[in-house]
């Protein structure tokens, strides 16, 4: 067994140890569409579990991180998501780019995988944009 506070996770400590620098990881909440044959490490076992919050702190604990991307509509239909996100990437010196769903979805089209969380939240998504540690 691995020592470890963070991923235990197989696939999850696969895809951020082989993610690297401009590489894209989605965060999803449960109805994001995933295009087919994307990687996709599907966490959710029930509506609502794992949370969205619990699932990208698990990552962002992992992955060095630049950019944050997410939805507009995520300020206005979900707001304490919004509220959440500027909490742990503001701290850090990252800018939370807002833009339309429309377009986040296209954008997704580039990501290396997407981690899937059971949250049923509304633009409870992020597309995490990868650094580098040095």
């Amino acid at each position: 067994m691995r020592r470890t506070n963070t991923t235990i996770n197989p696939q999850l400590s696969r895809v951020i140890s082989e993610t690297g620098h401009t590489d894209l990881v989605v965060v999803t909440d449960a109805g994001l569409p995933i295009p087919l044959g994307m990687e996709r490490v599907d966490l959710a076992y029930r509506p609502g579990a794992p949370g969205f919050l619990d699932v990208l702190d698990t990552v962002i604990a992992e992955l060095v991180i630049e950019g944050v991307t997410a939805a507009a509509e995520v300020a206005e239909s979900s707001p304490r998501i919004l509220s959440a996100l500027h909490e742990r990437f503001d701290p850090l010196g990252i800018e939370i780019v807002l833009i339309p769903h429309v377009e986040f979805k296209k954008l997704t089209h580039g990501a290396r995988a997407f981690v899937r969380s059971g949250e049923f939240t509304p633009y409870a998504n992020v597309v995490l944009h990868a650094g580098v540690a040095y």
